[in-house]
């Protein structure tokens, strides 16, 4: 449920496009031009290199050997003068998702749930923007879509483009300039299939239903699943970190994943030495 004092806008330019468009709309909040940002992963990282463009980035925990944990948020080093924090709710790439909303003190919240929006059920007073690409989740490629708490419109930097701006979207209806139709479209049909089929919180059901049949297998396997494979072609990796990746969205079946799993079987049958 969205609160009434939040605007929600569809935009185009993806994720990478709010990694602009987040400095530029917000970092005007307070003199200084300070933001927080929480890396944990490629997307993170992504983010803070371009907010540096526009703003001080501070980096709340020390720099991460690897992205495998989420660090401990009594460690962060949060700034008093920040105009916002900042944090991706699921590093896809390094596979590393908050199982929390963090604790900013009554700072301005912003969020990247590209990957698991509508995944379960969010509280979305608890932020001050919350941004998505549609093409995990909720239809294709092609559109964004943004929530944003009203008190924060109208802060854009004189030198943010039109179409990032948080405020002339919202006054326009999206419609400031020609809205990507067809993916728009296609959002409103996978909405209405959630709705349909029990809301977000069915979604996380299944969700963990989901992940369960592909852990159990992966726990089960004495280590078979933690070694790397030579057997694949490198075509099929990862192109970020190499690797197979199971992705378990929305739209992803219980039956789909028991083939995975059956495949997964018989695959550590063949192989294991």
């Amino acid at each position: 449920n969205i609160p009434e004092n939040y605007k929600v806008i569809f935009l185009q330019g993806g994720g990478s496009g709010q990694f602009s468009a987040v400095p530029l709309n917000l970092i005007g909040l307070k003199e200084g031009r300070h933001a927080d940002y929480v890396v944990t992963g490629a997307w993170s990282a992504k983010a803070a290199k371009e907010a540096e463009k526009y703003a001080k980035v501070n980096v709340v925990h020390p720099k991460l050997g690897s992205y495998t944990c989420i660090p401990d948020p009594s460690t962060w080093n949060l700034n008093p003068n920040a105009s916002y924090v900042y944090y991706c709710a699921n590093e896809t790439v390094h596979g590393v998702e908050f199982d929390f909303v963090p604790d900013v003190k009554g700072a301005v919240l912003v969020c990247d749930m590209s990957s698991n929006f509508l995944s379960r059920p969010v509280e979305v007073s608890k932020f001050g923007v919350i941004f998505a690409g549609a093409q995990k989740n909720v239809g294709c490629a092609g559109v964004t879509v943004v929530i944003v708490h009203e008190d924060l419109l109208g802060f854009a930097l004189k030198e943010c483009p039109v179409v990032l701006d948080y405020k002339t979207q919202a006054s326009n209806g999206s419609l400031y300039n020609t809205p990507p139709c067809y993916s728009i479209y296609i959002m409103g049909l996978v909405l209405e299939w959630i709705k349909n089929n029990g809301g977000a919180a069915a979604m996380d059901k299944l969700s963990l239903i989901k992940s369960q049949m592909i852990y159990d297998i992966i726990d089960k396997s004495n280590g078979f699943y933690y070694i790397k494979f030579s057997i694949f072609l490198t075509s099929f990796q990862c192109r970020s970190v190499g690797g197979i990746r199971a992705s378990l969205y929305n739209a992803v079946t219980v039956e789909d994943v028991q083939k995975l799993a059956t495949f997964m079987r018989s695959f550590m049958q063949m192989h294991r030495s």
